[in-house]
């Protein structure tokens, strides 16, 4: 099937108490991955772009790579999403470019500046029948030209959010609970550990989560920032040349409460990284010898399929909802 928009994908989702996974791709390994799982399990799919990943492998590749995996996964709905619009101009261009979803994230303006950038946004998408993501609140940590401290994050206000969705008329909405982005989401400071020496983060602000969901009945929320940071590939990374201490993420169990409740879309990039990284490292460890690209990148495809199979069915509980 064509490229979808997220629209009846999330309305399944919320009355179905499950979540659709939204995973940021850069190469065709990556979407192989991806969606090879995905038609396995028969799960609906977000592929979603980010700007940097644009710059990396330039707008018309990353098009091309989706459409293909719609030819080769004819039953999978899949929707090619924009991650972290910075502004109109990105939003417009993507638009204009065969996605049919874009975000604009313009959380780190102020309230009534969010709203005005926002619309602009919904107004030209909705009229090329393209849906939009808008932000409240922001995430702390670096995801490609994402960058916020922990100073400068700060969680949703619940209060806001009518007003905000009202005004702006955006399509899903993306809300800060403490999830943080990248691998390093949280410090050492921040976390306790557990009896076997782990770091555990902080506990997401499911709070705020049920308090925005009763004020937006019915409306689909976002996660972003909510990796899990597999220790087996942090681990795989140490043990052949890396350095990656204290790289925490966010428990499964808790996304997948997140995911029964109002939360449509759980945004999934560090793992894959991870997963990819880990597996490249090992096998240089293991075949010094070896210099051929596909040789690397067919193990490293193979355990991105795997661990997405385990996030569409473990955690975001999206397995057979194709």
């Amino acid at each position: 099937m064509p490229l979808v928009t997220s629209t009846e994908m999330f309305k399944k989702a919320y009355d179905g108490g499950y979540a659709v996974g939204a995973f940021n791709v850069n190469n065709m390994e990556i979407v192989q991955g991806i969606t090879e799982a995905a038609r396995e399990v028969n799960a609906p799919l977000i592929l979603q772009v980010s700007k940097g990943a644009r710059a990396y492998a330039n707008h018309t590749y990353l098009v091309k790579l989706v459409e293909a995996a719609t030819i080769e996964c004819p039953n999978i709905p899949i929707v090619l999403h924009l991650d972290h619009g910075p502004d109109f101009e990105t939003c417009k261009s993507c638009i204009d470019g065969g996605f049919t979803s874009v975000m604009i994230d313009a959380s780190s303006k102020p309230f009534a500046e969010n709203i005005e950038i926002t619309k602009k946004v919904v107004e030209y998408a909705h009229d090329h029948g393209v849906v939009v993501e808008a932000e409240l609140g922001t995430l702390a940590g670096v995801e490609d030209e994402v960058k916020v401290s922990a100073e400068d994050s700060s969680y949703t206000h619940p209060e806001e959010v009518e007003e905000f969705v009202t005004k702006t008329g955006c399509d899903s909405l993306a809300i800060a609970i403490g999830t943080s982005h990248g691998a390093y989401k949280f410090t050492a400071a921040q976390c306790t550990r557990n009896e076997q020496g782990i770091l555990v983060p902080p506990p997401l602000r499911f709070d705020v989560l049920e308090e925005v969901s009763k004020r937006l009945p019915g409306f689909p929320i976002v996660l972003h920032g909510s990796s899990s940071v597999p220790q087996e590939y942090v681990k795989m990374i140490n043990e052949n040349g890396g350095k990656m201490p204290d790289a925490v993420g966010i428990p499964e169990e808790q996304l997948r409460k997140a995911a029964t409740l109002s939360v449509c879309k759980i945004n999934i990039d560090s793992d894959l990284r991870l997963a990819m990284t880990g597996t490249i490292r090992q096998f240089f460890s293991e075949h010094p010898d070896k210099f051929d690209p596909r040789e690397y990148l067919k193990p490293a495809r193979a355990n991105i399929k795997e661990l997405v199979k385990h996030k569409l069915i473990n955690v975001l509980g999206c397995a057979g909802k194709a």
